[in-house]
């Protein structure tokens, strides 16, 4: 099921858009997916026609059928980026053709219709153009996208579905962080795991994250805020957060994170960390970190630092971790020195605040 020709995408202009002035108030502290955007994108997919109908439409709800394959069978998956307003005023989105082709692995694995990068990309481009307007102005602040598809055809019946609907929403995001990065606290799961050999880890579907919940209100209850998953096969090695990858800083500037082994998510931000980390000096390894050698390092004070990772966050300082067991710190419990400056060097590649030698900043406007 491969993606098809190149769309025309027709555009419908939402004929009662928010006004200029409700929008500021909105934009002024939007939060994080709770305000959204004008318009959406809206393409079909049916089994022996293809992609068809393209459109930027106003964003609205919906229409489903109560049999709808994707409340029945959750073949569902979805993505995260942002658009960013540059400081000459200029508008970019960072690495979204990597993300279309996640996307197309997720499709995949999922047994979907896989969407064209090019498509795929110039979706957003489409979106983040007609919505512009919604693209917060102050530091640190973005325009998240949300790409996203599901089996739209009505049936009852365990196999692929013939239909799908591809969307994509925005919503302004301010700050990740309200006063400042500061470190989380972790909760090592010891009852559930993320995923396993053979299942749907590396792909970004909805059901690994209901999945995570569980064990999210866990690590809540127990005044953390992210869980971290130990494999599933053994117990022992560390995985992924519940929406995060980890990386681990040693006090001979050796960079590590777990292997890319089908059970993890291959994040955008975690393969632009391994080469930023590189390029300063890191010595870089991806190899299975075992949650009893996390705790002896960090108590020897060989581990100086962790962190996770992501679209939503870039990157958050971990200080300190506990289990049913007990509890330990990192470093202090203080965001460490290289963490925070690879997350410097990243956010000034995103904003195009210096130079792009790798290719990852796409400008849309």
């Amino acid at each position: 099921m491969s993606g098809g020709d190149k769309l025309d995408f027709e555009i419908r202009p939402n004929p009662a858009p928010v006004s200029a002035a409700d929008r500021a108030a909105l934009l002024a502290n939007p939060g994080f997916g709770r305000v959204f955007t004008d318009h959406m994108v809206t393409i079909r997919y049916a089994e022996g026609k293809g992609w068809y109908d393209a459109r930027v439409e106003a964003r609205a709800p919906i229409p489903m059928d109560p049999a709808a394959a994707v409340l029945h069978y959750a073949q569902e998956i979805f993505e995260g980026l942002k658009a960013y307003r540059t400081g000459d005023g200029s508008v970019t989105m960072f690495r979204p053709e990597a993300n279309a082709a996640r996307f197309a692995a997720s499709a995949h694995r999922l047994a979907m219709p896989e969407l064209s990068a090019e498509t795929f990309v110039e979706s957003l481009r489409r979106l983040v153009e007609i919505d512009q307007d919604w693209i917060p102005e102050h530091e640190d602040a973005s325009l998240y996208l949300r790409p996203f598809m599901f089996a739209s055809e009505v049936f009852l019946g365990v196999r692929p579905a013939n239909e799908y609907l591809y969307c994509v929403i925005a919503s302004p995001a301010g700050a990740y962080f309200a006063g400042g990065v500061k470190p989380v606290t972790v909760w090592v799961s010891p009852d559930y795991t993320r995923a396993a050999p053979g299942g749907t880890g590396a792909a970004k579907c909805g059901g690994n994250y209901a999945a995570s919940l569980a064990a999210q209100a866990e690590a809540i209850e127990a005044g953390c805020d992210q869980v971290v998953f130990l494999d599933a096969v053994e117990r022992r090695f560390v995985d992924e957060l519940g929406g995060m990858n980890v990386f681990f800083v040693y006090d001979d500037d050796t960079l590590v994170t777990p292997p890319l082994t089908g059970t993890i998510l291959p994040g955008i931000t975690r393969d632009a960390i391994l080469t930023l980390a590189a390029e300063s000096g890191h010595r870089v390894q991806e190899r299975p970190v075992s949650f009893a050698d996390w705790q002896a390092d960090a108590a020897s004070g060989r581990l100086r630092e962790v962190f996770a990772c992501g679209t939503a966050a870039v990157i958050t300082p971990i200080g300190g971790v506990r289990f049913p067991d007990g509890e330990f710190l990192i470093g202090g419990g203080e965001p460490g020195r290289s963490t925070m400056a690879l997350r410097q060097k990243l956010v000034d590649i995103q904003r195009g605040r210096v130079e792009d030698r790798h290719g990852w900043v796409s400008r849309v406007l």
